[in-house]
């Protein structure tokens, strides 16, 4: 169980002490989880919603949003922000762009990232909850760690040390396809809507590892928290949407 205990105390703030180094083999393994650690996440949103659906979802979206952060320490956006900084600042250099991504200052265009992925998560959480589609929350946190399992599984890592080597080294390929499939399945749960938010789930995973290559040659930890944040919140645009449509 160690891989999963990895993933938990990776992506969430639950308190998870291992008692050994973990190694780069169970690192890798660890990735196999991620979409567990996101039906976590997911189940404690759909918990948190259901005991409080009486409130006024102005503020039951709020509440919602905060605790998503809260969950994940706020990781993911870290990786937001510093990707977008050094997009905006690395004018097109791989070297620059990497450099930048390294230095923990957050300069404006993080700010004004962070700003506008939680206004469209927050103003989408509203309809969601309007419309009582407590369920839905369960899927986007599953689909947002399915995330860095494409991404491994398909791009190279550019950096040489860390933990994301050593998942892009040791990473159980044929079981992360099987996993990956298997999660997105679960998409189909809500019918059409599912297997639209499905497939532009994945386009938007191919465009963003499109640019990725196109910019730095991969990926780095953070373009992968980048990418959970931005799947996360355009399949919950997607399914909002597309509920007014189909």
């Amino acid at each position: 169980m160690t891989p999963f205990f990895i993933a938990l105390q990776f992506l969430t703030i639950f308190p998870v002490y291992l008692k050994n180094m973990p190694s780069p083999k169970q690192n890798g393994q660890s990735l196999l989880f991620y979409p567990v650690i996101g039906l976590l996440i997911g189940l404690v949103l759909f918990a948190v919603a259901s005991f409080l659906h009486v409130l006024p979802v102005v503020l039951l979206s709020t509440i919602i949003l905060v605790i998503w952060i809260l969950l994940t320490g706020g990781l993911h956006l870290d990786g937001l922000a510093d990707t977008a900084d050094a997009w905006d600042g690395g004018f097109g250099d791989k070297e620059n762009t990497l450099r930048i991504m390294k230095d923990p200052a957050c300069g404006p265009f993080g700010v004004l990232s962070l700003i506008v992925i939680c206004l469209i998560k927050w103003s989408a959480l509203y309809v969601l909850l309007q419309e009582q589609h407590y369920t839905a929350l369960i899927l986007f946190p599953i689909l947002g760690r399915l995330t860095p399992l494409f991404l491994f599984l398909t791009t190279e890592y550019v950096r040489e040390k860390g933990l994301g080597w050593s998942i892009a080294q040791y990473i159980p390929k044929t079981w992360a396809m099987i996993i990956f499939g298997i999660s997105l399945l679960g998409a189909g749960y809500f019918v059409w809507v599912g297997l639209v938010t499905a497939t532009i789930f994945i386009l938007t995973l191919i465009y963003l590892r499109y640019k990725f290559i196109q910019r730095i040659d991969g990926i780095t930890g953070d373009t992968i928290g980048a990418s959970i944040e931005i799947a996360e919140t355009v399949c919950l645009l997607c399914f909002i949407i597309c509920g007014f449509y189909i």
